[in-house]
């Protein structure tokens, strides 16, 4: 990736947090449209063969698995690649909308992290009832791999989750390459990303979120917790900061498995078949199988 690019995300970041300053509250149409919006996704989704209700997990994969999209996505997009890998795999897949801002349609992960945590509960409640199962795994990218530990640490979520897999997830915060440092230089900014799109703010290194979250350590007890990072992440940096501390953990660097991997922190989500296969492994260790170079096309 060009280094240019690697400033689109944090840009686009600073651009939608003005941007929704100026969004007009929202009115009476928008909220149907809305609804309308995310019942389109949950169609399209269970249409490529994820969110379907009647699934029955089966007894080599007795735990139903739920993504967590990241910042700027949604539970269709972010999942285009991964979720019909593990239905093929004979999975039963859910995904969630979260974090959602009024006036702002179809990028999500906005809205501050606790409260997205709380939509987490519902929908995996939801998704226990639905398929009868006592406990789910839970994979998350970017966001989507550090909002769940507030449910497991917080809001009871450690006694309904066997796993944690996270997608480059910025568990200790990320300064967007070095951007937020110019936060102080630019009195207001600060506090346009808290009031306008307080899930970034969250996210900030340091942050009153990720204190409370990390005191006392990493990790719960009961729960199985695997990272996977990639060295060219350009969002969440440094990359190490992504990795856990504590028992019942695996940190996962990408270029270990197969150096030729080039993949940066949107990619490792979307597309990356050998992060794929290396989330499979940690949904199922038991069964697991090397990852390789050779995985890409497995």
């Amino acid at each position: 990736m060009l280094p240019w690019k690697h400033l689109l995300r944090p840009l686009s970041a600073l651009l939608l947090a003005a941007a929704v300053t100026i969004v007009p509250a929202a009115t009476a149409t928008a909220a149907p449209t809305a609804i309308a919006a995310a019942t389109d996704r949950a169609g399209a989704a269970a249409g490529r063969g994820w969110n379907d209700y009647s699934c029955k997990p089966s007894a080599a994969h007795p735990r139903p698995v739920v993504l967590v999209h990241g910042t700027f996505a949604n539970s269709v997009d972010n999942w285009l690649g991964l979720a019909p890998y593990l239905v093929n795999r004979d999975y039963c897949v859910y995904a969630l909308d979260y974090g959602q801002l009024p006036g702002v349609p179809l990028v999500h992960g906005l809205g501050p992290i606790d409260k997205s945590a709380e939509q987490l509960k519902v929908f995996v409640d939801k998704v226990l009832a639905a398929t009868g199962s006592a406990e789910a795994d839970l994979v998350g990218h970017s966001q989507g791999g550090l909002m769940p530990r507030h449910y497991l640490k917080f809001l009871g979520g450690a006694a309904k989750v066997n796993a944690l897999v996270g997608i480059a997830p910025d568990n200790h915060g990320t300064t967007l390459n070095g951007l937020t440092k110019l936060l102080p230089y630019f009195p207001g900014a600060g506090d346009l990303l808290s009031t306008a799109t307080p899930g970034l703010a969250d996210q900030m290194a340091g942050s009153a979120f990720l204190t409370r979250l990390n005191a006392g350590g990493d990790t719960v007890p009961g729960v199985r917790y695997t990272v996977i990072a990639t060295k060219y992440d350009e969002v969440v940096t440094p990359y190490r900061s992504q990795f856990l501390d504590g028992p019942a953990v695996r940190n996962v660097l990408l270029q270990d498995l197969c150096a030729l991997d080039l993949s940066e922190h949107v990619a490792i989500g979307l597309i990356d078949r050998i992060a794929f296969h290396e989330v499979a492994n940690a949904l199922d260790p038991a069964h697991a199988t090397p990852t390789t170079c050779l995985s890409a096309i497995g």
